[in-house]
């Protein structure tokens, strides 16, 4: 996915983005090594979604389907990740978006239990595109 744009859908109003920062800690943690599960990752883009539904409708809409998913790096207890994600298409009721998950920052756990490194780059940890809908009575227009 590309970084998200400044232009909007339809090339006249604001792009709706947002965009969420976190750290995972060990109680994300599914896996050995610290391994956090996909379905972790997954529920942090339905908080983005979620944000996208209520900043261009008021209403916290549904996520009706993941037209792509691609895990790219795996996630770890102690990384530092931004999630965001953007509409990207508008319908009657249903909002194409993109989505992305970086790492910015990640533990050194084999340097010492409190090590860590801001990374030059983000890294792409996993883009994904979905459809989010909101029902035409439940459209109220965007909250800022």
């Amino acid at each position: 996915m590309k970084p998200i744009a400044t232009d909007a859908p339809d090339g006249d109003s604001e792009p709706v983005i947002a965009v969420h920062r976190l750290r995972l800690g060990h109680g994300d943690a599914h896996y050995g090594g610290g391994l956090v599960a996909g379905g972790r990752l997954m529920e942090l883009l339905g908080d983005v979604a979620t944000e996208l539904c209520i900043a261009s409708d008021g209403d916290e809409g549904l996520l009706a389907a993941y037209d792509s998913v691609n895990f790219l790096l795996p996630a770890h207890a102690g990384d530092f990740l931004e999630v965001r994600g953007r509409i990207v298409r508008t319908g009657r009721s249903s909002r194409a978006m993109e989505l992305e998950v970086l790492r910015y920052a990640r533990a050194l756990p084999h340097v010492s239990e409190s090590a860590a490194e801001l990374l030059a780059e983000p890294e792409s940890v996993l883009n994904a595109r979905c459809t989010c809908v909101v029902p035409t009575d439940k459209q109220r227009g965007g909250t800022p």
